[in-house]
């Protein structure tokens, strides 16, 4: 299965596009353009423009009414931009009629990620856990489209693994989901006879959870003086990494890092990667790393409590951890006064480090109490 990413020599000029609707502010709308404008920028292009409508609802054809689509092109034509994205997913019908008013490729916030993912995908589960998304992505779009999946044109959401230049028909397509969906199941089964081996010993475990980007791999680094490479890019990890961590105690658990959450993420991805995301349903306490620095802190934290009860995680008892404390410490302790309970720290300094490592102590010691309370003949 080839895993070639396409070397664009001239980065993308993209047209970003969103919709505020009823119960949101053109604030809203404005903030989460500019996490798209840095998906877009991890993917490898460059936002030129971006339009942002207020509708009551999107219109079935065209997303955008029509006066804006005509806006729309004018915008394209004087940036001279390549590619349209827009923030939320686009049906098929809805991208095809988009393409032929405007004349370039249209793609949306869905096939953006797909697209990083597909770039920082390495290990043979993740390369087909990201291939399974893709074709699950592509497998609508291919009635009517007239184009192949490999899309030889190039950019955003048009690459990832397994792509052919032979045109791919929608039964080639599903065979090869159902033979994903075999091969996935086969390594799944390989990881978890490997994680039980790890916790043999009944040694428990602490996933660190958050938005991506929220300082994890750094985390994880600093409790265990791990070497998990960090870089300052959306989706940056997508592999679990499990590292022994030694308690102020002297108990020893598992601390699990995994890939980070963001909003709308597709449910193509929390399909494919709910083997790989397995591990934060089986820990023991779960530790949401917050970014301090976000601009939406809440809603950061509101997508991330949405995915994890949508992986059958959301009762798993939880330890906030304000991150990157060092940057703003009052925000920071704000956002702490929000969530009680929470632990101020910076990963990048180890300030709160030791409080972190204190806090998890008692947390797992308080379950253990209120599991004997709750066995028969319990205290």
């Amino acid at each position: 299965m080839a895993n070639e990413l396409i070397d664009r020599r001239v980065r993308e000029r993209i047209v970003i596009v969103g919709m505020v609707l009823p119960g949101h502010s053109l604030e809203d709308g404005a903030v989460s353009l500019d996490e798209l404008a840095r998906l877009i920028d991890t993917a490898g292009a460059d936002e030129v423009a971006r339009v942002l409508q207020q509708r009551d609802r999107p219109d079935p054809a065209t997303y955008l009414g029509k006066g804006k689509v005509g806006e729309l092109l004018d915008v394209c034509e004087k940036y001279d931009a390549d590619t349209v994205v827009f923030d939320d997913e686009l049906s098929p019908a809805q991208q095809r009629n988009l393409e032929q008013v405007l004349g370039r490729s249209v793609i949306d916030r869905t096939a953006v990620i797909l697209d990083i993912f597909a770039q920082n995908a390495h290990t043979p589960e993740g390369k087909v856990q990201v291939e399974l998304a893709l074709l699950r992505y592509r497998l609508p779009r291919l009635r009517g489209r007239g184009r192949n999946l490999s899309q030889q044109a190039g950019g955003i959401g048009t690459r990832g693994p397994g792509e052919t230049k032979l045109e791919v028909d929608r039964r080639r397509v599903t065979t090869r989901v159902a033979r994903l969906e075999n091969l996935l199941d086969q390594l799944t089964r390989t990881r978890q006879t490997q994680a039980r081996a790890r916790r043999r010993g009944d040694k428990r475990v602490v996933a660190l959870v958050g938005y991506t980007n929220a300082g994890k791999s750094t985390l994880l680094n600093r409790l265990t003086n791990a070497d998990v490479v960090v870089d300052d890019r959306l989706f940056s990890t997508l592999d679990p990494r499990v590292r022994r961590l030694r308690l102020p105690g002297g108990e020893t658990v598992l601390c699990s890092d995994t890939v980070g959450f963001v909003r709308k993420l597709p449910h193509q991805l929390i399909e494919a990667f709910k083997s790989t995301l397995e591990i934060v349903r089986e820990a023991d306490l779960l530790v949401h790393v917050v970014d301090s620095t976000a601009v939406a802190v809440d809603t950061e934290i509101t997508a991330v409590t949405k995915v994890l009860n949508e992986i059958g995680a959301g009762d798993i008892p939880q330890l906030v951890a304000v991150n990157k404390a060092d940057v703003f410490p009052l925000e920071a302790t704000r956002i702490a006064e929000r969530y009680p309970g929470s632990v101020i720290l910076s990963a990048a300094t180890g300030e709160g480090v030791r409080e972190l490592l204190m806090a998890i102590t008692y947390r797992l010691h308080a379950r253990d109490r209120m599991a004997m309370t709750a066995s028969p003949g319990g205290a």
